[in-house]
């Protein structure tokens, strides 16, 4: 018998799914810009691919500095913060998990509680994520929407030659993040629980 807890409040789960629409509409509108050709249509035209990822990523500026001030004053920032004791042998225990043991249908080592939703592992990537990689794909992006906010010369090159390759890599590490966070959603309970949570705020384990 499944056991139930509330675990996401209204505002996390709101952010979620626009932090996740305005991604995916700047995975597309990205990809038809980098691979714009006038005799091949790439998911959207030049123009409209154009005006989509300046409006998106203006959108995911906005709304990230709304995340980063929700979870100061929420106290949500404590979730991701890796706790001591333990963390890397944790670290490797849901490594295995994800793995090998859930393969065999072994139980979560780690389930989710109020005081901690995520695990070692997902602590300290969601961290890398949310602190280290999202601001600076949105600085790049800004930078490169704004060229006078860049510097004229990096390291003898153009100053927006760089900027735009880390944003370019930076943007493709998120597409792979999601695409394995989406997979992680699929090992719940059930394989649609974890994203129901993410509708009611219930988790089932």
């Amino acid at each position: 018998m499944s056991e139930r807890i509330f675990l996401l409040p209204l505002w996390l789960r709101i952010w979620h799914w626009l932090n996740a629409l305005l991604i995916i509409a700047l995975i597309i509108s990205g990809i038809s810009l980098h691979f714009a050709d006038p005799e091949v249509a790439m998911f959207l035209g030049f123009d409209l691919a154009r005006d989509v990822h300046t409006v998106a990523g203006v959108a995911l500026c906005a709304l990230y500095i709304y995340f980063v001030i929700a979870n100061i004053f929420s106290g949500n920032w404590w979730q991701y913060v890796p706790k001591p004791g333990n963390f890397l042998k944790n670290v490797w225990i849901m490594t295995r998990y994800y793995l090998w043991d859930v393969f065999k249908g072994r139980p979560h080592p780690f389930p989710p509680t109020p005081e901690n939703n995520f695990n070692a592992l997902q602590q300290i990537i969601y961290w890398m994520v949310m602190y280290l990689l999202m601001p600076a794909l949105l600085i790049t992006g800004v930078m490169f929407m704004w060229p006078e906010f860049a510097p004229d010369r990096i390291m003898g090159v153009d100053g927006l030659l760089p900027i735009a390759m880390a944003h370019y890599i930076l943007g493709f590490l998120l597409m792979l993040f999601m695409l394995g966070h989406i997979y992680l959603g699929t090992l719940g309970a059930t394989t649609t629980s974890l994203f129901k949570m993410m509708i009611t705020g219930w988790h089932e384990h």
